[in-house]
């Protein structure tokens, strides 16, 4: 199964599907929840808006995953995934995140998906630490009983990439 580590700006990448880092609302927010929404365009918005809420203000909760067109990205799909925030580990936020990566997966089967890019999941404003997220990650998907031919780990920074080429090598 062929895995990719790239630092990149996701909302570049030509993949039949981006995830995007969300919150619970998926009414945007910053990092890259903002930059996919600023890039997807206003309906992505409006389309976000349109799934219903579980409860008020939540649209997709904690380890769960939500699917919507890519709009004027590159890609068709964006699915929506609201990450763990850390807590020192205590608040089961090892299994929150795997299920992030299962229910993405999920969600791209069930709509044909043949390449597919993560973003690093907890690992920017909800404080998950790098090694740790990205250890979740590479084991979630390599678990996984079903992949796109291509999955794309899309990192923003050098540190980042570290942590995921050294978990991709382990």
């Amino acid at each position: 199964m062929p895995f990719e580590v790239i630092q990149a700006d996701i909302t570049t990448l030509a993949v039949d599907a981006i995830v995007n880092a969300a919150n619970e609302s998926l009414l945007g927010g910053g990092g890259v929840d903002g930059a996919i929404h600023r890039a997807a365009g206003p309906a992505l918005l409006a389309a976000c808006r349109d799934i219903p809420e579980i409860r008020p203000g939540v649209r997709c909760p904690t380890g769960e995953a939500r699917v919507t067109p890519g709009f004027a990205l590159p890609a068709r799909f964006v699915i929506h995934t609201v990450g763990p925030v850390w807590h020192g580990g205590e608040r089961a936020e090892e299994e929150l995140l795997a299920s992030c990566y299962g229910n993405c997966l999920k969600l791209a089967q069930e709509r044909g998906v043949e390449s597919i890019a993560f973003p690093a999941i907890s690992a920017g404003i909800y404080g998950y630490p790098a090694d740790a997220a990205a250890r979740v990650a590479i084991q979630t998907v390599r678990a996984a009983t079903w992949t796109p031919a291509r999955v794309v780990f899309c990192t923003f920074g050098g540190t980042m990439t570290a942590a995921y080429a050294a978990s991709l090598s382990s």
